[in-house]
C-alpha cells in the first residue's frame, strides 16, 4: 500500500480532515481535502464535523484553527514549521505600544499567535484587511505584526496605520524585488504581475494586482492573460497551474521558498495521523479572547 493509501485509510478510519495551505509541497496539496489560505482553512475546519484536523501549514495557522474549533483534535504535522513573522510580535510590544495610544484599537494580521490575538481588538487576512480597518470608527489604528500590510492599508483606507513592531516582515516576501520583476516583464512583455501585499511598496508599485493568495487564485481565473509573473511564495504556483492549465506561471524570484512551509511532508503527515501527534493546545482563558477577535472579523469580512 502506498503512502498516500495510508494516510487517506487512516482518514477515514479517524473522521479526519487535512487542510493545506497553499504553501504546502504539490504532494500534500494534492491529497488535501482543502487547499486555501489559513483562514478560508478554518473556517473550513468549522464547517467539518471531523474529529480530528491535521493542518499542514505553520504553528498559527492551526492555533487559529484550535482557537476556532475548541471540541475538535488539531494536529501541526511538524512541530519546526513556524512562523517567522509570528514570532516578531510579542504581548509585550503590543502591551507597549498600547500605553503610548491607550484610545486606538488593534488589528492584528492573522499571522500572530494567540496569545497576541488576545490582546487585539479585532484580526483580519491579507483579504480583508481593507475591509477590517474601514470598518472601525477610528482614524487612526495600530496594526501588527506586517509593516508593509500596514502601508498597504493605509495607502488604501487613506487612515494613520501604526505598524507594530515597527519592521515585522515576512523574510520570504522580501525577497521579491522590483528589479527582479522588471527583468521578466521585459522578457513576457504582456505578463500581469501579481504580487502578495507583504511584498514591499516597490513590488507592489511595479504590479498590477496586489492582493492575497486566494485573490490571486481568483485573479489569474477570471483574467484574460496568457502569462502571469507572481510575486508570492512557489508553493501557490502548484494551485495556480493546476487550476489554470491553459495559462503560464512564472515566479518573480527563484528563491522564494518558504523553509517552514516545506518542512511538513507526507511522511510527517501520516505519521501526524497515526499516532495522532503534534496536538495543538491554547490554553482556553486565551482562547476565548483570540476566538472574539477571529470572530468578530468574520462578521465584518
Amino acid at each position: 500500500m502506498s503512502l498516500v493509501d495510508k494516510i487517506a485509510k487512516l482518514k477515514k478510519e479517524k473522521n479526519a480532515v487535512i487542510l493545506a495551505h497553499n504553501y504546502q509541497r504539490p504532494e500534500i496539496q494534492d491529497i488535501a481535502d482543502y487547499v486555501g489560505d489559513s483562514i478560508e482553512l478554518s473556517r473550513k475546519a468549522m464547517e467539518e464535523d471531523a474529529e480530528l484536523i491535521v493542518f499542514s501549514a505553520v504553528d498559527f495557522m492551526a492555533e487559529s484553527a484550535a482557537i476556532l474549533n475548541p471540541g475538535k483534535k488539531v494536529l501541526l504535522p511538524s512541530l519546526g514549521a513556524r512562523c517567522p513573522m509570528a514570532q516578531m510580535l510579542t504581548v509585550d510590544e503590543i502591551k507597549r505600544w498600547k500605553v503610548r495610544y491607550p484610545q486606538v484599537p488593534v488589528v492584528l494580521y492573522v499571522n500572530t499567535f494567540g496569545a497576541a490575538k488576545a490582546h487585539c481588538d479585532i484580526c483580519c487576512t491579507s483579504a480583508n484587511a481593507v475591509e477590517v480597518v474601514e470598518s472601525l470608527d477610528s482614524s487612526t489604528v495600530l496594526f501588527g505584526p506586517d509593516r508593509n500590510l500596514a502601508e498597504y492599508v493605509q495607502r488604501k483606507t487613506g487612515k494613520t496605520v501604526i505598524p507594530i513592531p515597527e519592521w515585522g516582515f515576512c523574510p520570504t516576501h522580501l525577497l521579491f524585488q522590483p528589479e527582479d520583476i522588471q527583468v521578466l516583464k521585459a522578457q513576457y512583455p504582456r505578463a500581469m504581475v501579481m504580487a502578495h501585499p507583504e511584498c514591499s511598496f516597490e513590488v507592489q508599485r511595479v504590479s498590477d494586482f496586489v492582493g492575497s493568495t486566494s485573490q490571486m487564485c481568483r485573479y489569474a481565473k477570471q483574467s484574460g492573460a496568457e502569462t502571469f509573473i507572481v510575486g508570492s511564495e512557489e508553493g501557490i504556483l502548484h494551485r495556480l497551474r493546476k487550476e489554470n492549465p491553459e495559462k503560464r506561471f512564472v515566479l518573480g524570484y527563484d528563491g522564494a521558498v518558504c523553509p517552514n512551509m516545506k518542512l511538513n511532508t507526507l511522511d510527517r503527515i501520516y505519521m501526524s495521523l497515526k499516532e495522532e501527534r503534534h496536538v495543538v493546545v491554547v490554553p482556553e482563558s486565551v482562547a476565548r479572547q483570540a476566538r472574539k477577535a477571529l470572530l468578530r472579523m468574520f462578521e465584518v469580512a
